[in-house]
């Protein structure tokens, strides 16, 4: 796909938004629909379809929402169907692409033929991948945040964003403010979050007691375990108050409370991929077999996140890795990923595949991401969000765990459940690599800063595979 930026194949936001976009074509006019992240249309009317760029049609749906110019940089145009979404280029023709889908699907995907018949792309307007989120910081336009806001909100709600349960509570607080307005003391709100819970929370924290006893239970029965953390995060949304002593009308404050809690997701804001990777062999018989997994990719680095759990299984910044991937004709394309780690206490290079049509794609990616890096690296102090002056002190205030680094959090990688191959600098590993090997199995890296990744060297006592 001659150097397409974007993702692939992982469900997510397109099934409620897989529709054609073009509702009409003519001679020279077409109705062109654009999806926003809430699923409202935007229509435009455009001659010339087919010679039409993306950033032609960027501007088109800019003008007709009034954004503001920060929205050339916050917001792409994407292809989405279920089966693969693609972050377009300016210079794309969303037309020609569109026409291309089916053999997109044959070279990215592992669709069935039938499905790749009747798929069909719709045209998103979605946020940026390559728009860094200290940036985002500095938006004020009120439809801006919100439409960052109902596209993070529809990926926490669709488990896109794994999020710990004290997380997808405070979320959904945010939401509640957002729909229900400000917590009310005395008001039925238990009942309200009860019916539209789902609305709140993702679907894991929504299940509800079912059969007899459930039938039993009326509109004044304890609320359950999400329910009720909800209700508590609710009443504890904190209301800005101006300077005539009111609380603040417009919703942009907790469109930027809820994106702020979002950026603590090491994962918020990156293109996913679809992939599977071996499980460690178990029982007797030392059975492995395959998980699908979901790899996102940022700015920031690489997430692989387990489809089916929910969960981080390896989380790197791109300092801390080397990658690459090879697509040979009698095997699968595989994207590779190297890390350091330990294997019994010793030091050793891990070596991870990620099976997946999508690998070219994803290296490509990654490519490009630390070139950008690399290009505003002198901005990269800056990246941390700025917090108000603090009252002054004697003594230096404590320092606090961060609350995604919680024992057992679902952003936590968890590397002992997966299969990876083990070795040091001249090949001689835990387990034996071939062919070996005198420096890192990839000539692509970042290998600068504190913190880069580093080939571990062999030691005598090392006991061979």
């Amino acid at each position: 796909m001659d150097g397409t930026e974007g993702s692939a194949g992982q469900p997510g936001p397109a099934e409620r938004s897989h529709r054609s976009s073009v509702s009409s074509v003519g001679a020279r006019a077409a109705d062109v629909l654009v999806y926003l992240a809430d699923d409202t249309v935007v229509p435009l009317a455009v001659e010339n379809l087919p010679s039409l760029s993306a950033h032609e049609l960027h501007r088109a749906v800019r003008e007709v929402l009034r954004l503001p110019d920060i929205a050339l940089d916050a917001f792409a145009l994407w292809l989405v169907s279920p089966l693969l979404e693609v972050q377009l280029k300016p210079k794309h023709l969303p037309y020609k692409l569109g026409r291309q889908w089916p053999e997109l699907l044959l070279r990215f995907t592992d669709a069935p033929d039938d499905d790749v018949a009747v798929d069909e792309p719709s045209l998103q307007f979605r946020r940026n991948v390559f728009f860094p989120k200290r940036r985002e910081l500095q938006i004020q336009d009120e439809e801006v945040l919100r439409l960052l806001y109902e596209e993070a909100k529809g990926n926490v709600l669709a488990a896109r964003y794994p999020c710990d349960v004290e997380d997808c509570e405070a979320l959904g607080a945010l939401v509640c403010r957002v729909q229900l307005g400000p917590y009310q003391p005395g008001q039925p709100a238990a009942c309200t979050l009860r019916e539209k819970l789902d609305s709140f929370l993702p679907a894991h924290l929504c299940k509800r007691g079912q059969g007899l006893f459930a039938a039993f239970r009326g509109r004044g029965a304890k609320a359950g375990p999400g329910e009720q953390g909800l209700l508590n995060a609710y009443r504890q949304v904190k209301e800005t108050v101006g300077s005539d002593g009111g609380c603040e009308a417009t919703l942009g404050t907790h469109y930027r409370a809820y994106l702020l809690k979002c950026h603590e997701l090491p994962f918020y804001g990156c293109a996913f991929f679809h992939g599977e990777v071996d499980k460690p062999a178990q029982g007797f018989l030392h059975r492995g077999g395959r998980k699908p997994v979901a790899v996102a990719i940022s700015l920031e680095g690489v997430h692989v996140i387990d489809s089916r759990e929910k969960h981080v299984l390896l989380g790197l910044r791109f300092q801390e890795l080397s990658w690459d991937h090879t697509s040979p004709e009698e095997e699968e394309p595989v994207l590779w990923l190297e890390f350091d780690g330990d294997s019994e206490g010793m030091p050793v290079n891990k070596l991870l595949k990620i099976y997946s049509k999508q690998a070219e794609l994803m290296s490509g990616l990654i490519e490009y991401c630390i070139e950008l890096n690399q290009a505003v690296e002198p901005a990269a102090p800056q990246e941390s969000v700025p917090c108000p002056p603090a009252a002054p002190t004697s003594s230096p205030p404590p320092t606090q765990r961060p609350k995604l680094r919680r024992q057992g959090s679902v952003v936590c990688s968890r590397i002992q459940h997966l299969s990876t191959i083990d070795y040091v600098e001249d090949g001689k590993g835990i387990k034996r690599v071939k062919p070996k090997r005198t420096t890192s199995f990839f000539s692509r890296q970042l290998s600068m800063g504190q913190g880069s990744y580093t080939v571990v060297q062999p030691t005598d006592s090392l006991e061979q595979g």
